[in-house]
């Protein structure tokens, strides 16, 4: 590793920091996972999405904690081998690699499986391999250009989406009145079980909004700027989920569909004609290649922290390119994962991530308090709502959250931990040694100043 560069580099600002944990979440998800939510609330999917807000803004709280106190790009695996342990660290990051590892397996699936959908003409391996090697170039080169094109296609598909909500009220203006407004936030069928069950669905739409964190090398003065930027994602991921879905449950009211998974499209054909539809359909794809190149990129800089601190062998996932300074060998490792999207369907693709997603949420939580525990001993007086209360209700959520997963997601999950506990202690030497590391004298100053 001699001569090369062990830092990432980069200016990005507030507004950059945003539209990048936006395009991660995919505005538009709420669109296609608005039947699942709606038929699982009783019609009231908008409540059911603030709800979730709310869950995950606790742990946005958390995550804008730890990334003001460790301006780090190793995200929860980096907050961990700070606050709890180094080892613990290692299967932290580990659990997050689960989830960012295959995520961008899912998002170029579903791109693909739309795009095969909407242009059947072209096979949909064809557009899996064309999506994936787009996202990597414009990786390859750099934030600066990702940046852009994420800008570009957000602004597209705000637009359509807008364009949506406005013919949605139209609608329900015209069928049903502000009467039907009303029951699209709780009626008859409506229960708070019912709620508290769609929110667990609503809530794997912002899985992302931690992402944002893996950018903090990346971002002009990351200390206020990556704090801010992830609380500011979740609500403004919240606001346009809760928004869109408001209008979409008036201008549809109920949970009946007939098929559930395509109920956004239908919505979008009953308000607006087949034509706006389709349009709107290739919009959304349109987004969804914003997302696949934010997803690569912030899973090839957890894997870069990773292998600079040798937990993964640094020869491969430690390196950054001598001029471009992006994490190549990882951005081209994601991308060979992406391509075994073509033997998988979308349930087995989508059980591999949620497990390490919630997993991770719940140790930055418990890091928060492991921090505020070190604070008050030594003589420091840390806020017990930020730093234990709300952290401690942000934890509980996750663990419940994880239990509303599928049997074969919790399988893969603890299979995949097991195999990381093998591998920890191979490098720990059956755990007597800490998890290596490479510390970085900026990094030390930050933990010394707090």
């Amino acid at each position: 590793m001699t001569g090369q560069p062990t830092r990432m580099r980069g200016n990005l600002g507030l507004l950059s920091i945003v539209l990048f944990g936006l395009a991660y979440m995919a505005p538009a998800v709420v669109t296609s996972t608005f039947g699942v939510i709606a038929a699982t609330s009783g019609g009231a999917a908008p409540t059911a999405y603030l709800v979730a807000t709310g869950a995950m803004l606790l742990t946005g709280l958390s995550y804008a904690k730890m990334a003001r106190i460790i301006p780090s790009s190793g995200s929860v695996y980096t907050y961990a081998r700070r606050m709890l342990d180094s080892r613990f660290g290692f299967l932290a990051g580990w659990a997050m690699l689960l989830d960012y590892l295959f995520l961008p397996m899912v998002a170029f699936l579903v791109q693909s499986i739309y795009l095969h959908a909407q242009y059947p003409s072209v096979p949909q391996w064809l557009w899996l391999v064309i999506n994936i090697v787009l996202a990597t170039a414009v990786n390859v080169i750099g934030l600066k250009v990702a940046d852009k094109v994420n800008k570009t296609l957000l602004i597209a598909v705000t637009g359509c989406l807008l364009v949506l909500a406005v013919l949605c009220v139209r609608h329900g203006l015209g069928h049903g009145g502000t009467a039907a407004a009303g029951h699209a936030l709780w009626n008859s069928s409506t229960s708070i079980s019912a709620i508290t069950a769609a929110a667990a669905v609503a809530a794997y739409a912002f899985l992302g909004f931690d992402a944002v964190s893996t950018l903090s090398e990346e971002a002009h003065d990351p200390r206020r700027t990556i704090p801010r930027g992830i609380v500011l994602t979740v609500l403004a991921g919240g606001v346009i989920f809760v928004a869109l879905s408001f209008v979409m449950q008036w201008a549809h009211p109920g949970g009946a569909f007939a098929d559930e998974s395509s109920a956004g499209y239908a919505v979008s054909t009953l308000v607006g004609g087949q034509g706006f539809a389709d349009v709107a359909n290739t919009v959304t794809m349109l987004g969804g290649f914003a997302s696949c190149v934010a997803i690569q990129a912030s899973t090839s800089r957890l894997m870069f922290v990773m292998g600079r601190d040798n937990v993964l062998p640094r020869p491969v996932f430690g390196r950054l390119h001598a001029k471009l300074l992006t994490p190549v060998p990882n951005i081209l490792i994601v991308a060979a994962v992406a391509l075994l999207a073509m033997n998988l369907s979308l349930a087995d693709a989508t059980s591999f991530i949620n497990f390490g997603a919630f997993l991770g949420f719940t140790l930055v939580n418990i890091c928060v308090i492991a921090h505020a525990v070190r604070q008050w001993r030594s003589g420091k007086r840390p806020s017990p709502l930020g730093f234990l209360i709300l952290p401690l209700a942000g934890a509980a959520v996750d663990v419940y959250l994880i239990t509303q997963l599928g049997s074969t997601a919790t399988e893969l999950g603890l299979l995949w931990l097991a195999i990381g506990v093998v591998h920890l202690a191979v490098i720990t030497k059956g755990f007597r040694r800490p998890a290596p590391e490479l510390r970085l004298d900026s990094e030390d100053s930050a933990m010394t100043s707090h």
